[in-house]
């Protein structure tokens, strides 16, 4: 409670007249999507320029615009690019070393297809419980990549229900950060805050994620990414027409770099497009022998003269990661206050850098020397691993910059001060407060502590089963309508390789289903509470 006043005391003013700030802000956002869809300008350019010109069409001082990008850029490079790295340097080795290969044919030839979305849900929902969105995203995108080129189902059949049950845990379910915030905030019960966010989630991630998926494959139908891509994958499934033209999904695309274009390049070594005979780039395998002798041969072809790490073993070096961070999560429910060596040793090794660090210490041991790669091997799939992912970086440090300027403009107590006093249900009103500030911050956190910070005096009036749906109704609205300002849509966007209106249609409508499925739980419930 007190560190969401001090975050509500501390809210910026807003920096000129309320209908000039939201005209501003409307504008910001109609140029970003304008430069990116129209003029095909590339979107780090664009939310550059729409940041920019939307602090100075807010009346921000110049020089405020600049130090508000800055921080948002460099806030979310450091708490999100970071993880981005670290997650792509994982997702490399898992799949050089076929540790990837390994966790896709046991699901795959053990489900069937018509199976596969509700399992990708349920690992979603698992992997997401205990770690933010983006960390989950990074953790299982090579594992989406693959089930779906090797099953052959198409790429959103798989995708929407893995992101639907992340984004799920995101916004529903302690202990996840975002919603033990608020119940912090709302000193809400935590037990019945988790037992109704489990009873609210399992059917928002059925309609949000396996049911919807059938939807967004009919709507948008791109190739699958080309990122851990191997020589066995284009033989088989719909990994097929990866390879080819310059542009597989047939358009000039946003900008350049894009992970999933189907163009052979440098910055993805041991791809092959269709076609070729042999590629010019040394893959990871070339490097393990120190010599040129499997120039042209694929990653999955060398590491089939190798053994791959086992299952549980590449099972093990996955949940890592999440056993630290749930761990610390647990531990800080348990014994908040606790002050002792071992709460602080949980604490460090559950902070997401340093999970993530050890998830890929412990893959290189468990993945790389297991499968037999030496230390020239490992190094070179390491160092392969980052320049695909330099464009997302620098989308997503951007994306970052444009909710800051909007956070910095006084946006949000725009939005305080016009519910005040409202006379909505309550519920409906929380739920309300939190879309405002999601759509116009783009950042679910922020969301929930703002509205949490607003809604703080309404809750000390409620039952406690009413003040832990309150907690719920926040959470459902800190999803609703991703879009250009949130640096979630571009990790997305740029890890599926879709456009933007690609993913308005995919990823953006299932938040909103999501967010709407999730008020429409609340309230059933509190029908009978």
């Amino acid at each position: 409670m007190d560190v969401t006043t001090v975050l509500a005391a501390d809210a910026p003013a807003p920096a000129s007249s309320d209908p000039r700030l939201i005209i501003a802000a409307l504008i910001g956002i109609a140029v970003v999507v304008v430069l990116i869809t129209w003029v095909k300008m590339h979107p780090f350019i664009a939310l550059t320029v729409g940041a920019i010109g939307l602090g100075l069409g807010a009346g921000l001082p110049a020089a405020d615009v600049a130090t508000s990008f800055s921080g948002g850029f460099g806030d979310t490079m450091a708490s999100v690019g970071l993880l981005i790295g670290l997650g792509a340097m994982f997702g490399k080795l898992l799949a050089d070393s076929g540790g990837a290969d390994q966790i896709v044919d046991t699901i795959v030839g053990r489900a069937r297809p018509a199976a596969l979305p509700w399992l990708m849900a349920l690992v979603g929902a698992i992997i997401g419980l205990p770690m933010f969105f983006e960390i989950g995203v990074v953790l299982l995108i090579p594992v989406i990549i693959l089930v779906a080129r090797r099953s052959g189902l198409p790429l959103f059949r798989i995708a929407i229900p893995t992101l639907a049950g992340l984004s799920v845990m995101h916004g529903l379910v302690p202990p996840h950060p975002g919603p033990l915030v608020a119940v912090s905030a709302l000193n809400a019960n935590l037990g019945l805050t988790l037992a109704l966010g489990l009873l609210v989630a399992i059917p928002t991630v059925i309609i949000a994620g396996p049911l919807f998926s059938r939807f967004a494959a009919r709507w948008v139908d791109v190739p699958i990414p080309n990122l851990f891509h191997t020589d066995e994958d284009t033989s088989g499934g719909r990994g097929g027409h990866d390879g080819g033209t310059p542009d597989a999904r047939g358009e000039s695309g946003d900008g350049a770099a894009e992970p999933g274009r189907g163009s052979a390049s440098a910055a993805e070594p041991g791809r092959r497009t269709a076609g070729t005979a042999g590629s010019d780039v040394e893959d990871a395998a070339d490097a393990s022998s120190g010599t040129d002798d499997y120039r042209g041969r694929g990653t999955t072809a060398v590491a089939a003269a190798r053994k791959r790490p086992s299952f549980g073993v590449t099972l093990a070096c996955i949940l890592l990661p999440v056993v630290l961070m749930l761990a610390k999560a647990i531990a800080d429910v348990v014994a908040p206050d606790a002050e002792n060596t071992l709460k602080d040793a949980i604490d460090f090794v559950g902070t997401p850098l340093i999970a993530l660090t050890i998830a890929v210490l412990v893959g290189i041991v468990g993945l790389g020397l297991g499968a037999g790669m030496d230390r020239g091997a490992i190094a070179s799939t390491l160092g392969d691993s980052l320049p695909p992912i330099a464009g997302i970086l620098l989308i997503v440090g951007a994306g970052g910059g444009l909710k800051q300027v909007l956070i910095d403009t006084g946006l949000a107590q725009i939005i305080a001060d016009t519910v005040e006093g409202s006379a909505l249900p309550v519920l409906l009103l929380a739920w309300i407060v939190a879309v405002l500030i999601r759509v116009a911050t783009g950042s679910a956190t922020v969301a929930t502590v703002t509205a949490s910070g607003i809604l703080a005096p309404v809750a000390a009036d409620l039952s406690s089963g009413e003040v832990s749906l309150m907690v719920l109704a926040i959470g459902a609205g800190s999803l609703f309508l991703s879009h250009v300002n949130d640096a979630g849509f571009w990790l997305i966007k740029e890890y599926l390789g879709t456009t933007v209106g690609q993913t308005l249609k995919t990823w953006t409508v299932m938040e909103c289903l999501i967010s709407v499925c999730g008020l429409v739980g609340v309230l059933l419930l509190d029908l009978v509470i």
